[in-house]
């Protein structure tokens, strides 16, 4: 008999290691069914968050195929909110109650018996990252004892992602070492390789900071303007228009002055001058983003400005250039979070309220 209906444990699994398998294994043995919530799960890659949401269900199926199979271990994804603990926490609760609703009954007992079902959760509070185990007070709570030693999975990442790569077999288990071995022969791998190799070089090239960098969030008619980074880190990846301020410029300057060095910004008339960019800032939505985790380049503070530019049907002209590969006007209907660099589907969505 379990002690719990259901139990949640939450983690980003990057990667999986005998950690997470130790407390996924003690937890399944006080409750009957365990939602696993994978975090950060719509991220693109880089080095702190390598493997997507799919790679890290197939570790999972690798070692707990009999629990999932047969319905003791249920994986569901949740996406990062980096500037809302309770946007994050709304997530999760919806997750973990439509996960329930569609396992108990095939969804028959109604919202009104998720009261009657025992939920506990799940996990062991190692650090200042474990917070989250605060947040929920409406469960009750398992705490396990220290299963985690003295590695984690930044150790793992750091140890793996170097040009002779290391996969440390004592701290994963032979399923996940052996599909870490497999990974490691992907262009994925080389990229991700680069891009880490790039970020452990940046403080020594450019200090570690705190800096300053303006952007620029630009919307008409529906659509945001965006750029294609093209180079790294992130390169690839869609970006707001944005940079560092200079010495001698204010934070609005600076926002106006990437966006017409990133994207070359004109209308019939040619490119548009700074003062008329700058009449299209609505000051109220002004807003800096500092998360410590926003930027894994160095400790990055920016300042972000919303352009509203007029509605019409033929939208501003716009040319990649710069830093950027390209810039495009992109449908804000069509946006994903896993296409963006760093934080900036987070500024986006906080920004237009989307």
């Amino acid at each position: 008999m379990s002690d719990f209906d259901y139990g949640v444990f939450i983690g980003r699994f990057q990667p999986l290691h005998s950690g997470h398998e130790a407390v996924i294994r003690s937890a399944l043995e006080r409750v009957s069914t365990l939602i696993v919530l994978v975090g950060s799960a719509r991220t693109a890659r880089d080095p702190r968050n390598p493997f997507t949401y799919a790679e890290r269900v197939e570790m999972f199926e690798h070692v707990f195929r009999h629990e999932i199979t047969t319905g003791r271990l249920v994986l569901r994804p949740v996406a990062d909110h980096l500037y809302s603990d309770p946007a994050w926490c709304a997530e999760v609760q919806r997750c973990v109650d439509e996960t329930i609703l569609d396992l108990q009954n095939g969804g028959g007992i109604g919202l009104h018996g998720l009261r009657d079902v025992s939920v506990a959760l799940t996990g062991y509070g190692k650090d200042r990252s474990s917070y989250y185990l605060k947040l929920f007070p409406e469960w009750d709570n398992i705490q396990l004892d220290s299963q985690y030693g003295t590695f984690s999975s930044t150790d793992i990442r750091r140890q793996f992602f170097q040009r002779i790569p290391v996969v440390p077999k004592t701290v994963v288990s032979d399923e996940v070492a052996a599909w870490l071995d497999t990974f490691k022969m992907s262009e994925t791998f080389r990229g991700l390789l680069e891009e880490a190799e790039y970020l452990a070089s940046y403080p020594t090239e450019w200090g570690r900071g705190p800096f300053v960098t303006a952007d620029a969030v630009v919307i008409q008619s529906g659509h945001i303007l965006l750029v294609e980074r093209g180079r790294l880190p992130g390169k690839g990846l869609l970006a707001i228009p944005g940079g560092f301020l200079d010495p001698n410029e204010t934070v609005r300057n600076a926002a106006v002055r990437e966006l017409r060095e990133e994207t070359r910004i004109r209308d019939e008339k040619g490119e548009i001058p700074p003062a008329m960019l700058a009449s299209f800032i609505d000051d109220r939505k002004t807003r800096v983003f500092d998360h410590p985790e926003r930027s894994l380049r160095a400790r990055i503070i920016t300042h972000a400005h919303l352009f509203r530019l007029p509605d019409r049907r033929q939208l501003f002209e716009v040319t990649g250039s710069d830093d950027a590969r390209a810039a495009n006007w992109y449908r804000l209907g069509d946006l994903r979070p896993e296409l963006f660099f760093e934080d900036h589907w987070s500024i986006i969505n906080l920004m237009v309220d989307l």
